[in-house]
């Protein structure tokens, strides 16, 4: 089980993507990376991934919900997705009832972060 410790915040991913994401050395390369969002092709050339590679990790981090997408606005309407990480700690507990818990600590969002989020999830709804 994943416990988001942000008000409100949904239960999360099942255990097995956090820890296959956090098992995975180029995921890693990338959360190291990533003092400051960062689009695609930047993570790509910051963390020499090849750009094939680079869209499955940022994936499988997603889907671990340990990082967050942004969209950047531009004027000439090619937007950017950039990418930063969604999380200060990562706590893995064994439970009394002997199963393993994950805790994902979030950093407190700020007015430009939830309009962000947002407006993915505006893009996601669209996309559909």
């Amino acid at each position: 089980m994943v416990r988001d410790t942000r008000p409100g915040a949904d239960p999360g991913p099942s255990l097995q993507p956090v820890l296959d994401a956090l098992d995975d050395s180029d995921c890693r390369t990338i959360i190291e990376r990533l003092d400051e969002p960062l689009t695609a092709g930047e993570v790509s050339e910051e963390c020499d991934i090849p750009m094939s590679t680079t869209y499955r990790k940022l994936d499988l981090l997603s889907d671990a919900q340990l990082l967050a997408e942004g969209v950047e606005v531009r004027q000439d309407g090619h937007h950017a997705t950039r990418y930063r990480t969604d999380f200060e700690d990562v706590i893995v507990t064994l439970t009394e009832q002997r199963e393993f818990d994950v805790s994902i600590n979030r950093p407190a969002e700020d007015a430009a972060d939830r309009l962000a989020s947002m407006w993915s999830e505006v893009r996601t709804e669209a996309d559909r």
